[in-house]
């Protein structure tokens, strides 16, 4: 089963989301709009940081998650 994850830190102001296995990590490439793709051996992105991403103090991250069938 595919699994997404997604990490937010705080006191780095970056959130994370990993699309494949972090493990498979081979390089990273800045977009520019301090967005970062990481990517495999094969190029493939398999996750991605947000720069500079923040939330309140007194509010909660809320994720939503929606797949359409194909």
């Amino acid at each position: 089963m595919a699994q997404i994850k997604v990490y937010y830190d705080r006191k780095g102001n970056t959130l994370t989301v990993w699309l494949g296995n972090p493990q498979d990590e081979c390089i990273c490439e800045e977009t520019g709009d301090e967005v970062v793709l990481m990517k495999d051996a094969a190029g493939q992105v398999i996750g991605f940081e947000r720069l500079n991403f923040s939330v309140g103090l007194s509010e909660p991250l809320g994720v939503a998650f929606e797949a359409s069938a194909v």
